[in-house]
């Protein structure tokens, strides 16, 4: 899809609705950049594919952002400066257009995800510690079915439904894809899945499994 067609469409739709805020006892406030660029005129979205130093998701593909800190005024600020940590891209480069809905995750973490726009080609300065290399994936990878995979993983015991897309050799899975997922879907009207999870992160029952799974792991 064309770059600027692709920014039209997420600005009028993110403009017109409020973002959902949750509240859960015990989650760990975060945010993160759903970054956007043109290359070759076409729409991308950049990722990160974490490394193993990271404490959290190693080796995982996500999206710059990371967990609230107390010098920050607010998440927007949480997912600015953790774009400029990870990535070396300076606020002041990232034109932010929207807010989307916050997502809890199994994790405990409760993400709040913006999508923003970000120049190309970009001098990136990657983070060591966190970010092993960056991912540059046409946004025409997530509207068709070709790179799309419904599997289920067990996590403490429990077995839940994974959102998986395939850029090459690297698989976009966990909170990243069910948050491209849910953006897809909310913006362009298009999901691979059989169930959606536009209303509900992860549809009313995981939604409840999972705050109630948390909390049965922070009382034992």
């Amino acid at each position: 899809m064309r770059y600027q067609q692709a920014i039209e469409k997420i600005r009028a739709v993110l403009q017109q609705r409020q973002p959902q805020k949750l509240k859960i006892p015990g989650f760990i406030p975060a945010a993160v950049i759903i970054p956007f660029f043109s290359k070759n005129d076409q729409a991308h979205i950049l990722f990160t594919l974490r490394t193993e130093k990271v404490e959290h998701h190693k080796g995982q593909v996500s999206f710059p952002g990371g967990a609230w800190e107390e010098q920050d005024a607010d998440l927007r600020q949480t997912a600015l400066r953790e774009t400029y940590e990870e990535v070396g891209i300076p606020p002041g480069d990232i034109s932010i257009i929207g807010q989307l809905d916050d997502f809890p995750t199994i994790t405990s973490f409760l993400v709040t995800p913006f999508v923003a726009t970000i120049p190309y080609p970009y001098p990136a300065s990657l983070s060591d510690d966190e970010v092993e290399k960056l991912l540059e994936v046409p946004l025409e990878l997530f509207l068709v079915p070709d790179h799309f995979e419904l599997k289920e993983k067990e996590y403490n015991g429990k077995s839940y439904p994974i959102f998986y897309y395939y850029f090459g050799d690297v698989a976009i899975w966990g909170v990243t894809g069910f948050i491209i997922n849910r953006f897809i879907e909310l913006v362009f009207g298009y999901n691979p899945a059989p169930g959606s999870i536009l209303s509900d992160p992860m549809n009313e029952e995981y939604l409840l499994r999972n705050i109630r799974e948390s909390g049965q792991r922070k009382r034992t």
